[in-house]
């Protein structure tokens, strides 16, 4: 119910003296003309006040008077069963002979002392299923009135008509209601028994019945002020629900009737209002004060107390203090009065400030803001930090055992195999306890239509066919299957029972065959048993407009859900249907179990209220439900929520989710509704395409003001009868042009193109939308979480006067004046003193959201609020960046990225990206010639921030969507894109869009191009669109293929045939896939420019030419006859596998070896090159001490007596991976783990190691030693993982000769990890060293974790001026306790012309800490000093070692406090 009638006006009204003179005035139309500010008395007119003034939030508030318009509302009826009325007040109104020898009477009773009619019905008939269709008869008016409140048991049929059961007493049935509506001057009714689907009717028509009237009140009149208290009283009485406009009308009208009942019955005016104080709790103490009110008109009262609050400094009054203003002001207006000034000249000093007034000045509290834009805190961003990561719930808490198929799930299963063609539909209906298929498939061209079902009794399916909506026309005979009886306008046919040598199980069906496009549905009912059996009192149908179906996929088996939860769900979920009470209840029993689920479980219920509010489960069916039900029911489930709030921290962000989709009033986060309602209204009305299709995606993208104009040009349009003059007219007078529409993102170029027989449907739905359109811009939602938590009184409209909720204590200071700034700004068109203001209300409230608060909740959908609107503002303030530099896009990224931060359980990643923006900003602003390359390496961390949480979206949301979607048969396409909705929804599609923005300006003003080429090959091919380079590396094509990759992690390997990579991922220079490109002569590049990517892709099939330089990647198609010559080369070059042999190495009698020892015979290249640099680099260079287990340890290891059970495990799947079961290569390694440990391997090893000076892990303990022979044993392993098998077979090694030394090291615990190539991989420079540099340890750098490391060059003739090629946007370091690493050093890794380093595993002892990195307090970083000191040793590194060698070099490292160490080199291929 509106609320803008102030608590004053109560009071007013209550303290004032009868006036029995006032009379309502009646307007043109006979309508009783109300101004609640008006003078009460029947000599003034109302008149327009010239000063419109309001007083916001708990302040007075005074308007234009209004004579109220359009026709006269009745008052609401309020029956409800009752078991007895006094015998002597009835009359009989009818007697009726129903069927025979049943009969039915009727008696009604005058009106009581409380105006109510009683209705009593009697039938000579005992039944449990009898029920009484009814309703109301207004005056003149055909079509029924129903009741808001309604007897127990009443359920609302189709919004047409009421059904209340009748009482049973043996041998005869009664029903008894009352109706206080004086308005009401019949009813009508129609008997049915339900059981046996039979109407008693009035000789076919309705019964009607006549009730008595209160006569001669209609010259009777009573003072509005009294009417305003009435209404209150009836509002209080109702439990204060909310009402439309419509419905606060008549109960504003309902109130006046039982006055003027009271009125007619003697009782005075006087009398009438000293009962209303009593009532409301105040007594009438000043009559003398009353004569004088009556000569000054309320709107200049109110008037002359608005200017008081204003000189006042707009204080917040309490309602006493209220009371008083208004007391003064009206003293003040009748001094003037007492004067000889008449009303007109006050009127006129009011306007013009003269009259006197005497106010205090109230102290305000110190505002931190300026009018125009607020004035920001400085805050620590760590403050911020949330490291809560949802722990796995162990998989038998969530998992149940495989639901059997019922008999008709199975009979599906069977005729969609049987059929072989494509479903085009499948829906399966409970109906009491039992189930009903309807299952179309297409076999052939023709559409074959199932019904089945498990009933025991005989089916027969009363059908007919339909060219248009709602239509029965019989079927042809061509299409009856046999046994058929054609009617007029339908046929039944009964339902065969499969036989038991057909169907395991047995059910009743019929299959029907129609020719494709003859008909569009199929509508029917089922008769079973003499009864007939509707779709919820309605006809099934069969939708045979396939077109734009999507076949509902099998639930699948829950893998990744917390399926126990979803299957309850969908079992409960025809009890939801009934009512959103319902349904929060059911939510709220759920809580508990969703919570012990974990994560999933709070997804699955995340899912379940996410497909209720985009309307893809059933509202309401047809069940009456009080709203203080529902919001008893709805505060029950964010109670519950808010507590799991509390104790849970980490499942905070899918409970903020959750809160928003439910909301206070079922209604969820209006700014999301944006994007659901429009495919509602495109799926409703079947207009998917064009202009519709158009603004969908605009509004998806950016949702404006302009939004509005759109949607009111759609209306006025289709209402002009689709006069397309008048949609531009719309558009034009709001400022939207032709030119406008094609500047948006996402432009509209079409015009509306809509069919007649939308009208309708569209104009129903573009009115709802237009709501939400307005409350989205308009503010609305913040303002009533604003209003919710500040407090509330004083306010409202027609009578909901006197509301109070009390402000949330311990609010911050300013906190008021911040929320009061962010309400007054939400329509701005600059957006950015809004973001401002937006973003600090939220930085204020959060402390408040991780304490103990009773208010928690009403804080909680505060912030939910404050966020929607940062992501509709940030939407509408694109237009803002159209020439916007790039500080000023830099600095909308730092708001929507805190927004993000704000919202976030593990935020951690967020933080430090923002902390990158502010650098960079402050970079840019110092003119800083680096601003650009560091603010890309900032860009493309938080693109991997975002890809982050999409990914984390899209596990834990998805298969919950796709499981309890087939469950409740949501439609596909809104399970389909659930996440990316959920995506889109948030601050993180709109980052995204910005940072899209940013990309190009960054790459242009540091000269990077759209290219970063890793292999620059030319090559001609096939262009191939894939989503993972990993799906193919397995793969051969047979002919020359450009692979466009949508993602490249970097340990994939390059498959058969591909002459090109080309991806938007940025896989390091040195990884894996890079060095195999160089090596196998691929070309190989990161495309930046999305436009240019989407062009690649677009010519997917087509032959193109690509021209890589060092910084660029020309490309053109070209002719089929021009591939023989230019291709050839390139595939015997590329194609041809390399020549190669390996010699397999024997166990030499030494399970270890010190350094000295290595030998070609014992250790693998790795070793050896690492024992022949001791010594020999500058003493600056440090090199670990090393051991070995040599060749053939492994063999001998596995050949002992102790390992024998897994020897003859490991035989049959050697075997496997002979015949190509390649599944067996996991089941090999797992099985390798399982080897013991000689104990002559175990002595040897710890002898050399403690020579060496490498500790002994034994000496902590046994543990210690079984955790290094794990991670010896897992070097062994790798032998066997997919890439290194995969790579050696392609060159067609002999796998079994492939030998496994490991080299064991003492961990150096790395501030920084860097790979050196002394010749420039990228343009082959061999007067420059390239090399790559990550935080912690090397791992990162090689293998497949996401984002650069630092790069740059070096020229070897001036190693002290390195220069940065990119800053580092790697989130993820990895740093380790003092430790042991087992190094794989096969004999295949380093042989001429094949790049088999990195093919195999190293594996540190302890585990590696995976630490989030802050580069803003690297000294890498931050320090230049410190950054040239250490690139420039590590430069002078890697030429000492080339020189050494004499030959370009790969080279890994690590520095440790600034010491640099070499650990590996290599030939560089």
């Amino acid at each position: 119910m509106s609320n803008s009638i102030g608590h004053n006006l109560l009071h007013q009204s209550l303290l004032c003296s009868p006036v029995l003179e006032h009379q309502s005035k009646l307007n043109s139309s006979g309508i009783p003309a109300i101004s609640l500010f008006q003078a009460a008395t029947i000599n003034q007119v109302a008149r327009k006040s010239p000063i419109s003034t309001k007083f916001y939030g708990t302040n007075l508030k005074a308007r234009k008077p209004k004579l109220a318009m359009g026709s006269r509302r009745s008052a609401s009826i309020n029956p409800r069963a009752v078991l007895a009325v006094d015998p002597a007040s009835e009359q009989v109104a009818g007697k009726f002979n129903l069927d025979g020898n049943i009969e039915l009477q009727v008696t009604v009773s005058a009106p009581t002392s409380e105006s109510i009619r009683l209705v009593n019905i009697q039938v000579s008939y005992g039944s449990d299923s009898l029920l009484l269709h009814w309703g109301g008869i207004h005056d003149r008016k055909e079509n029924w009135v129903l009741p808001p409140r309604q007897p127990d048991g009443t359920k609302n049929y189709k919004n047409r008509a009421l059904r209340t059961p009748f009482v049973n007493s043996g041998s005869s049935s009664y029903l008894k209601i009352e109706i206080d509506d004086a308005s009401i001057q019949a009813i009508e009714f129609l008997i049915l028994d339900e059981a046996r689907n039979k109407w008693f009717k009035n000789n076919g028509q309705n019964f009607h019945v006549k009730l008595p009237m209160r006569k001669n009140i209609q010259n009777v009149s009573v003072p509005e002020d009294l009417v305003q208290i009435q209404s209150y009283l009836r509002w209080e009485r109702k439990g204060k629900q909310i009402y439309t406009p419509e419905q606060e009308k008549e109960e504003y009208e309902a109130a006046r009737t039982e006055l003027l009942e009271e009125v007619a019955r003697g009782i005075s005016i006087e009398d009438l209002r000293a009962r209303l104080a009593k009532k409301n709790g105040h007594e009438n103490k000043e009559p003398s004060v009353h004569a004088m009110k009556n000569k000054i008109p309320e709107d200049l009262v109110q008037i002359q107390s608005y200017i008081r609050w204003e000189k006042a400094g707009k204080p917040n009054y309490s309602p006493d203090e209220q009371l008083r203003e208004f007391e003064e002001a009206r003293k003040e207006l009748q001094s003037e009065l007492e004067k000889g000034v008449s009303l007109d000249e006050i009127q006129k000093k009011i306007t013009k400030g003269e009259i006197q007034t005497k106010v205090s000045k109230q102290l305000k509290t110190k505002k931190y803001y300026r009018v125009d834009r607020i004035q920001r805190k400085k805050r620590d961003l760590m403050q911020l930090l949330n490291k809560n990561v949802a722990k796995p719930v162990e998989k038998h808490a969530i998992s149940v055992e495989p639901k059997a198929l019922t008999a008709i799930e199975l009979f599906a299963k069977a005729r969609e195999e049987q059929d072989g063609g494509s479903v085009l539909q499948k829906k399966i209906y409970k109906l009491a306890g039992k189930e009903l298929l309807v299952l179309v498939t297409k076999p052939a061209g023709r559409t074959k239509i199932h019904l089945a079902t498990d009933f025991k009794e005989p089916v027969t399916v009363h059908w007919a066919l339909s060219k248009k909506g709602g239509e029965w026309l019989a079927p042809p005979s061509t299409v009856l299957p046999p046994g058929s009886v054609s009617l007029d306008g339908a046929a039944e046919t009964e339902l065969r029972s499969g036989s038991s040598s057909d169907l395991p199980y047995q059910v009743q069906s019929v299959e029907i065959e129609i020719e494709e496009g003859s008909f569009v549905g199929m509508p029917f009912v089922l008769v079973c048993g003499g009864n007939w059996i509707k779709d919820q009192g309605g006809d099934f149908y069969v939708d045979l407009g396939y077109r734009s179906k999507q076949v509902q996929k099998d639930a699948g088996d829950g893998n990744g859900t917390a399926k126990a939860l979803l299957d309850k769900i969908a079992k409960m979920e025809s009890e939801a249907q009934k009512s959103f009470m319902h349904r929060f209840n059911i939510a709220a029993d759920l809580m508990e179990q969703a919570k012990d689920a974990g994560e999933l479980g709070l997804a699955g219920i995340l899912v379940w209220m996410r497909f209720m509010a985009t309307r893809q489960l059933v509202w309401n069916k047809n069940y009456n439900v009080k709203p203080r039900e529902i919001s008893k029911a709805q505060d029950r489930l964010t109670d519950n929520l808010q507590n799991i709030y509390k104790s849970h921290p980490e499942y905070r962000e899918l409970l903020r989710m959750i809160m928003s989709t439910v909301g206070r009033g079922g209604e969820g986060d209006v700014g999301q509704r944006i994007r659901d309602e429009i495919l509602v209204i495109q799926r409703n009305n079947d207009c998917k395409g064009g202009m519709m299709e158009e603004w969908h995606q605009k509004l998806h993208n950016n949702t404006s003001p302009d939004d509005v104009v759109i949607c009111q040009a759609l209306i006025d349009h289709i209402k002009s009868d689709f006069d397309i003059s008048v949609y531009w007219k719309t558009l034009n007078d709001n400022g939207i042009t032709k030119e406008r529409l094609l500047s948006y993102d996402r432009a509209i170029h079409n015009e509306p193109n809509f069919r007649r027989d939308q009208k309708n449907g569209l104009l129903r739905d573009l009115g709802n939308y237009m709501r939400t359109l307005k409350a989205v811009h308009s503010g609305a939602d913040l303002e009533s979480a604003v209003t919710n938590c500040m407090g509330y009184r004083s306010e409202g409209q027609g009578f909901m006067v006197g509301v109070q909720i009390n402000p949330i204590p311990n609010l911050p200071s300013g906190f008021p004046e911040l929320l009061q700034f962010a309400v007054e700004h939400v329509e701005d068109k600059n957006v950015e003193a809004l973001l401002e203001g937006l973003l600090e209300a939220r930085q204020d409230i959060r402390p408040l959201l991780s304490k103990s608060n009773e208010r928690l909740k009403d804080l909680l959908f505060l912030d939910i609020a404050l966020e929607s609107t940062v992501r509709t503002a940030i939407e509408r303030g694109y237009e803002e960046l159209s020439n916007a530099g790039p500080e000023k896009i830099m600095y909308f990224i730092t708001l929507v990225l805190e927004n993000l931060a704000l919202s976030s359980d593990d935020n951690e990643d967020l933080i430090y990206c923002l902390k990158g923006w502010n650098d960079a900003l402050s970079m840019s602003k110092s003119e800083s010639d680096k601003w650009a390359l560091y603010a890309k390496s900032v860009l493309d961390r938080t693109r991997l921030a975002l890809y982050s949480k999409a990914d984390w979206y899209q596990r834990v949301l998805q298969p919950s969507a796709e499981y309890l979607g087939s469950l409740l048969g949501v439609d596909q396409w809104a399970v389909n894109i659930f996440t990316e909705e959920i995506v889109r929804a948030g601050s993180a599609a709109a980052l995204s869009l910005l940072l899209n923005r940013l990309d190009p300006v960054l790459r242009k003003t540091a000269n990077l191009g759209s290219w970063q080429v890793i292999s620059p090959v030319e090559v001609v091919g096939y262009v191939a669109v894939v989503d993972e380079l990993i799906a193919v590396q397995d793969k051969t094509y047979d002919r020359p293929t450009i692979l466009v990759a949508r993602h490249v992690k970097g340990e994939e390997e390059i498959p058969d045939g591909t002459v090109a990579v080309l991806t938007p991922d940025m896989p390091d220079v040195l990884s894996h896939v890079s060095v195999r490109a160089r090596n196998c002569k691929v070309c190989f590049a990161t495309c930046f420019d999305p436009n240019v990517l989407a062009d690649l892709q677009a010519n997917e099939g087509k032959m193109l030419r690509l021209k890589p330089t060092s910084a660029d990647v020309v490309y053109s198609e070209v002719k089929e006859s021009e591939l023989a010559f230019s291709s050839s080369t390139n595939l015997k070059e590329d194609g041809a596998s390399p020549s190669l042999t390996l010699v397999k190495k024997q166990f030499a009698g030494r399970y270890a070896i010190t350094s000295e020892e290595f030998t070609s015979e014992m250790v693998g290249a790795k070793s050896r090159n690492i024992a022949y640099l001791k010594g020999k680099v500058p003493s600056w260079v440090g090199i670990p001490t090393s051991v070995a287990l040599p060749f053939g340890v492994f063999e001998k290891v596995l050949s002992d007596n102790i390992n024998k059970a897994v020897v003859e495990k490991l035989q049959p799947l050697k075997k496997k991976l002979k015949q190509e079961e390649n599944s067996a290569l996991k089941e090999i390694r797992e099985t390798v783990l399982q080897l013991a440990a000689p104990p002559q391997l175990v002595q040897e090893l710890k002898t050399k190691m403690l020579s060496s000076g490498i500790p002994w892990p034994g000496d902590e303990g046994e543990q210690r030693w079984q955790q290094a022979w794990m991670a010896i044993k897992k070097v062994w392993a790798s032998k066997w993982n997919e890439r290194a098998y995969f790579s050696t077979r392609k060159i067609k090694l002999d796998h079994d000769y492939l030998c496994m030394a490991v080299l064991v090291q003492e961990i150096i615990n790395a501030d920084y990890a860097f790979v050196i190539h002394t010749t420039n991989p990228s343009s082959g420079d061999s007067s420059e060293i390239y090399t790559e540099v990550v935080k912690g340890l090397g791992e990162t750098l090689v293998g497949a974790y996401p984002g650069r490391a630092l790069s740059f060059v070096c020229k070897k003739s001036d190693l002290d001026s390195p220069l940065v090629l990119g800053y580092p946007s790697k989130p993820i370091g990895l740093f380790i306790r003092r430790s042991i690493i087992f190094r794989s050093d096969s004999n295949g890794e380093d042989l001429e012309g094949y790049a088999g380093a990195g093919l195999y595993d190293s594996v540190p002892m302890d585990e590696e800490e995976k630490v989030v990195l802050d580069y803003t307090h690297d000294p890498l970083i931050t320090d230049a000093n410190f950054r040239q000191s250490i690139l420039s040793s590590i430069a002078r590194a890697g030429s000492a070692i080339e020189e050494l060698y004499g030959s370009a070099q790969d080279i890994e490292g690590v520095v440790r406090d600034g010491k640099i160490y070499v650990v590996q080199t290599r030939p560089q291929m």
